[in-house]
């Protein structure tokens, strides 16, 4: 095949891609207020998963009381068309994130015969650990960073005159920011992985940066998570910890005697 074969066997490929976005998009425009009552807005009601269960621990004697009790946020809408357009902009974010495993696989279909054999192994275990891992991120951001976020947040207070409502766009930037943000942290040892394969990295550097990962890890959370709370801070730590472990069990050692340099 000559090169504008190739570039019209891409643009059907790129049609067939958009065309399933715009699908999906169709698809969750229709049900989006069910979404947002049930998935976007539920860590604004007391009932949420994360704050039953800190509730529970709290009465278990288990966490101190500071961690639990009621919270509930009342999101206002303070622009004409953020409504409208917060409907189709979530639409197309979300179509986007569910439909993104098959539009990469219909672009591997147009990549795949140009590669070896050894080199589409290596592809697809990437595709897949990528997919896994982001997706991974995703749920601790929305059950775990998110709430935690939005709880401290939504009670700080600057001034006793100063009354926080939240609005609509607010809640709607930290929500996409955080959770996205969660989702390619998770892509570390992926891409740790792939550095390892050039011999660029090496699980030694792991260990020797270990206690200054910690520190950064620490600082990282704190930010995530701008709490004073040691639980919450905790909470946040560990799962970026084990991250930092399962990039180092994913690169590969060093060969004794050569010399790795960063």
């Amino acid at each position: 095949m000559g090169f504008w074969d190739h570039a019209e066997v891409l643009r059907g490929v790129l049609i067939r891609v958009a065309l399933l976005l715009v699908l999906f998009t169709g698809v969750l425009f229709a049900v989006m207020p069910q979404i947002f009552d049930s998935v976007i807005l539920a860590p604004c009601r007391p009932d949420f998963v994360l704050y039953r269960w800190l509730d529970y621990l709290s009465a278990s004697s288990l966490l101190p009381d500071s961690v639990a009790g009621d919270f509930e946020v009342e999101i206002i809408n303070i622009r004409l068309a953020s409504q409208f357009f917060i409907h189709v902009t979530s639409s197309f974010w979300l179509a986007l994130v569910l439909a993104f495993p098959v539009c990469v696989y219909m672009l591997w279909g147009f990549i795949a015969p140009g590669l070896y054999e050894e080199e589409k192994r290596g592809v697809r275990g990437a595709f897949l650990a990528g997919n896994l891992m982001f997706y991974l991120g995703v749920a601790v951001g929305y059950f775990l960073v998110f709430p935690l976020t939005l709880r401290f947040l939504a009670d700080y207070r600057l001034s006793s005159l100063i009354d926080n409502r939240i609005s609509l766009d607010s809640y709607m930037d930290n929500f996409y920011m955080l959770i996205l943000v969660m989702g390619i942290v998770f892509e570390l040892p992926v891409v740790a992985w792939m550095i390892g394969k050039t011999g660029l990295l090496t699980r030694e550097f792991f260990g020797r940066y270990r206690r200054h990962a910690i520190v950064v890890l620490l600082v990282a959370a704190a930010v995530i998570t701008p709490t004073g709370d040691p639980f919450t801070l905790l909470v946040v730590f560990l799962p970026l910890y084990i991250l930092w472990e399962l990039s180092a069990f994913a690169v590969p050692a060093s060969r004794r005697g050569s010399i790795v340099t960063l």
